[in-house]
């Protein structure tokens, strides 16, 4: 069975850092399209930055210029490094994957077949 699971999560002050790690197992990420998602309260889980096999990217109007998706195939593992935090970034983050090879680049969540359990980042002003 896949599974995926997020670490990196905090608290920090805007105008800060983190990085979020997702590491998969029973999945080869080198495969498949892989993204990040989020979810804040009494909000929609929305699309954050997905990534391709050929290393291609597309993220979400909001994070653009602040975060980058990247993926280490030796590990893996999938990251999403944010800086410039916002207090409008607070939010529990979901790495999520698809389990066909089939890669649109959505940011809909419903593209994607398996989910971690989630990282909280919170940003206070």
């Amino acid at each position: 069975q896949v599974q995926l699971v997020e670490s990196g999560g905090g608290s920090v002050q805007a105008g800060g850092s983190l990085r979020l790690s997702c590491a998969a197992s029973r999945y080869t990420i080198s495969r498949y399209c892989m993204g990040w998602f989020r979810q804040a309260p009494g909000k929609e889980r929305e699309g954050v930055a997905v990534i391709n096999k050929d290393g291609s990217t597309r993220y979400a109007d909001s994070v653009k210029g602040r975060f980058t998706i990247s993926q280490d195939t030796a590990k893996n593992t999938l990251y999403l490094q944010m800086n410039s935090l916002k207090p409008e970034d607070t939010a529990m983050y979901y790495c999520a994957a698809r389990s066909d090879y089939y890669c649109p680049l959505s940011l809909s969540l419903y593209n994607y077949n398996y989910w971690g359990q989630g990282t909280q980042v919170t940003v206070s002003s």
